[in-house]
């Protein structure tokens, strides 16, 4: 039986041929590519400046370095979110204070981040969760009348859309995610996007051992430069064969999200009739890319999420659990939120992720949707 799988990547041709490229043109470290994929990413989502990395967790660590986050400070996260999240703000030697989300959109709000908010709070990483944006206009104005700056992780984000923008239009700081998983990628990698020249030139330098010039502008220059190390940095360099498969994917991007909005479209149409079962869906102030399509069951539905997950995987459909919840993961049974936190533990209990992909077909969808429908009946009877 073949199986429906959750995600898969669109790499083409056009790809391969990039990456080789690339390859033979002997320069395969950080380079001209990865210079010119962070002016395409940053004017694609609004932002003057993009500062490319290995990875989104590596953007935001670096993030919360340039914004000065250290020992001592509380950071507001998401606990419903990748763990990655919470870890970037231990690795500053910060802690993470937990905040719980709104249940339709999987997001903080304005509520649930003052909640948890402390004389000790020094910042605050908000998630656009699977996608699906938060209301930047409520939670970035509370942010500027608290103090605090707000990280916006749009690891899932590209594509999406707020207040008529693309997600990262307006923010202090954005960090995002190529992984496979999103919508586009470069293999692994991350971008940060920021209007501000000065943070954007201490990224660079933080990402490449804090040097006060970058490798490729010595090699590139005929007279020999000796380079400083201003500060501590880390090596968090994005490669040009990676940079060179994302401008590729980003020329991809529009098309991609509008197959995504029509799938989740029909899933949306589909769900409607299958009583106990919510599907995600766009906030009144924005869309999402549906990087992730999830539906929230029922309660007291009388089959729990773990069982239609093994349902689902006996149907050949590769499904997955709901966005974790990081204060339940034992890495952190040391951290105890300050508040309850229903909504997050609801929405990682009795939530999951369809498949949604450019090989997905109507017949993959009525499939899925069928195995859900009988599930559901056949607990209600």
């Amino acid at each position: 039986m073949s199986t429906i799988p959750v995600m898969i990547p669109l790499l083409g041709e056009e790809e391969a041929q990039a990456a080789a490229d690339a390859v033979r043109s002997g320069w395969v470290a950080q380079g001209p590519r990865v210079a010119e994929f962070e002016r395409s990413f940053s004017a694609l989502v609004g932002h003057e400046h993009g500062v490319a990395v290995s990875s989104c967790t590596t953007a935001l660590h670096l993030a919360l370095i340039a914004l000065g986050i250290g020992p001592g400070d509380e950071v507001i996260v998401p606990s419903l979110s990748f763990i990655a999240t919470a870890n970037a703000v231990r690795y500053v030697g910060a802690t993470p204070v937990f905040a719980d989300v709104d249940l339709a959109t999987g997001n903080l709000t304005v509520q649930t981040v003052d909640q948890v908010r402390t004389d000790r709070s020094a910042a605050i990483i908000a998630v656009h969760q699977g996608g699906v944006p938060f209301d930047v206009r409520a939670l970035r104005a509370a942010a500027d009348g608290w103090g605090l700056p707000l990280v916006e992780d749009a690891a899932c984000a590209a594509g999406s859309t707020a207040y008529g923008a693309p997600v990262g239009t307006g923010a202090l700081i954005s960090a995002w995610s190529f992984h496979p998983r999103k919508v586009i990628t470069t293999g692994e990698g991350g971008m940060l996007t920021l209007d501000d020249a000065d943070r954007a030139a201490r990224l660079r330098r933080l990402r490449e051992h804090g040097m006060n010039v970058s490798a490729a502008d010595r090699h590139k220059s005929a007279q020999p430069i000796l380079e400083a190390y201003l500060e501590t940095g880390w090596n968090f360099r994005m490669t040009d064969i990676q940079a060179a498969v994302g401008l590729v994917q980003l020329d991809r991007l529009a098309g991609l999200v509008a197959q995504r909005r029509e799938l989740a479209a029909r899933y949306q149409e589909l769900l409607a009739g299958v009583d106990g079962v919510w599907a995600v869906r766009d906030p009144e102030y924005g869309t999402s890319n549906f990087q992730s399509f999830w539906v929230l069951f029922d309660a007291d539905l009388g089959v729990s999420r773990d069982q239609v997950l093994a349902e689902l995987a006996a149907a050949g459909v590769s499904a997955r659990r709901g966005i974790m919840a990081s204060h339940l993961e034992p890495a952190y049974e040391d951290v105890t939120p300050t508040v309850g936190l229903p909504n997050t533990e609801r929405l990682t209990r009795d939530s999951l992720i369809l498949p949604l992909h450019h090989k997905l077909t109507e017949a993959d969808q009525d499939h899925i949707v069928g195995i859900l429908s009988k599930l559901v009946g056949s607990s209600a009877s």
